[in-house]
């Protein structure tokens, strides 16, 4: 693992609002832990035993961006026949990148389905971003009338998840 990709990995880790990850691979052990924006950010690599390279400690500013769980918005009526349809719902987006998934474990059920009513607080997925699942909890009270993301797909910050029917 390069500087490069190391720093992206501080970049990524920091916008997704997570406080501590923890990264092993064959031969790096990477931990990141983020604070307040007057804390650092401590990056330590870690080689084993029969390597030769001496342990990098690289403190960063952290420039954490809290993201919420999820950021209900009503898409604009003025881009097309399906956006004026959809106009009355509300868009659940992804507050992070990542791989989402509709249910807990494969041998589950899935969180919520097309028709469940929903309250404030409910888990609607988990996305999992560096080994980390994130469950992403609904802001508004309403009725599923749309799963826009497939499950064990990818999905991009601020791409729809869900619509929403409010009343």
């Amino acid at each position: 693992m390069d500087l490069k990709e190391i720093q992206n990995l501080i970049k990524f880790v920091a916008k997704s609002g997570a406080s501590e990850v923890k990264l092993e691979m064959d031969d790096v052990k990477i931990t990141i832990k983020t604070g307040s924006e007057d804390k650092e950010t401590t990056i330590v690599q870690q080689v084993p035993m029969g390597g030769m390279h001496a342990q990098p400690q690289m403190p960063q500013q952290s420039q954490q961006q809290q993201a919420p769980a999820a950021q209900p918005e009503t898409p604009s009526a003025g881009e097309d026949k399906s956006a004026d349809d959809n106009s009355k719902y509300i868009t659940v987006k992804s507050p992070i990148i990542g791989t989402f998934y509709r249910k807990p474990s494969p041998d589950k059920d899935a969180f919520v389905e097309v028709g469940d009513s929903i309250k404030t607080g409910d888990v609607l997925c988990v996305i999992e971003a560096m080994k980390l699942f994130n469950e992403i909890e609904s802001e508004v009270s309403g009725k599923i009338v749309k799963v826009l993301a497939d499950d064990s797909s990818p999905v991009e910050f601020d791409q729809p998840l869900f619509l929403v029917d409010p009343s």
